[in-house]
């Protein structure tokens, strides 16, 4: 409950007790900005030792890798050998410990978020904030999984939903939650950018372009009689759709190469030596489906329209 002065001497209390509050306020803001400017130079001084660091190690694996080959003995003697194979173990084990550093240290944006937000700094720098990442998986999973029960649920009450479309919502709740169980570390460290900048452009921006053209479409043919109302997606192709498909077809193809580029991406993740976690070749053959379910669909339609414009010619 809050305290009213009513009189001139509890009013002048009060006001004195403000004052010190306002006091310590003033000193402890003082000594936050002083912790700040300590915590960026930290920041700033930590990336800029473990980048001349990794510079430094790259050196000196170009080296060990010279003494291999040019050393002027016949060969080297086997102690010689055992010291630079424990040298480079070393090496990739710092690389690591260096990854799990810098994903708690403030790092430049790409391209794309730097046009869409400038240069905010969007990394988070302590594990409780990374708890956002699982939440975010667990969304997309319940995302999907909520899409295949209601096409299932249509499909028995007479829609026409079929094909690729259906199997495309498994794959990705797949996906969705073979992500949610890759464990923190180096290498989800290295494709969480990717994956989230990627999700922003697919789910948040391309997915509403899709459902502006198919509900705009849908809504014609049902007019016209020719789809059945339970019916979410368009099976075939008219000759007025491709006014709206002109549009929305290069955002289609550019996110179709994104899988096909998130795919490689995972597939070369897969290949380094210190990769343990079998999610990286799970979603890695997740997004190569996708992007040739998705890439062969899109050219179909693209060939379906030109067969007909090829015969309205003849």
């Amino acid at each position: 409950m809050l305290y009213n002065p009513t009189g001139l001497n509890e009013c002048l209390r009060e006001w004195e007790d403000l004052e010190k509050d306002y006091q310590q306020i003033q000193d402890t803001h003082r000594l936050y900005k002083q912790k700040l400017e300590e915590v960026t130079k930290l920041q700033d001084g930590c990336s800029t030792a473990i980048a001349r660091h990794r510079k430094k190690l790259k050196e000196l694996t170009t080296s060990l890798e010279s003494c291999k080959e040019n050393h002027p003995k016949p060969k080297l003697s086997p102690e010689d050998l055992d010291a630079i194979a424990e040298i480079s173990d070393s090496i990739k084990d710092r690389t690591n410990a260096f990854s799990e550093m810098e994903a708690f240290l403030p790092k430049k944006n790409g391209l794309y978020l730097t046009l869409v937000l400038g240069n905010v700094n969007v990394t988070l720098l302590n594990k409780q904030s990374k708890v956002l990442d699982a939440l975010f998986n667990f969304l997309l999973v319940w995302y999907y999984c909520t899409l295949t029960i209601r096409e299932s649920i249509l499909i028995s009450n007479g829609s026409k939903i079929k094909g690729w479309w259906v199997f495309h919502h498994y794959v990705s709740t797949f996906l969705s939650g073979v992500m949610l169980t890759w464990p923190e570390g180096a290498l989800y460290q290295m494709f969480r950018n990717q994956f989230l900048t990627y999700c922003l452009y697919q789910i948040g921006f391309v997915q509403f372009l899709q459902y502006y053209y198919q509900s705009g479409c849908l809504y014609r043919l049902r007019a016209l009689g020719e789809r059945h109302n339970m019916d979410l997606t368009v099976e075939g192709f008219q000759s007025w759709m491709w006014r709206g498909l002109t549009f929305l077809l290069p955002f289609l193809f550019f996110g179709h190469f994104w899988q096909l580029y998130n795919s490689i991406t995972l597939f070369r993740m897969f290949q380094l030596p210190e990769c343990k976690e079998w999610q990286v070749l799970m979603c890695g053959c997740s997004y190569m489906v996708l992007f040739l379910g998705n890439f062969f669909t899109t050219l179909r339609v693209v060939y379906q329209k030109y067969n007909q414009d090829k015969f309205k010619t003849l």
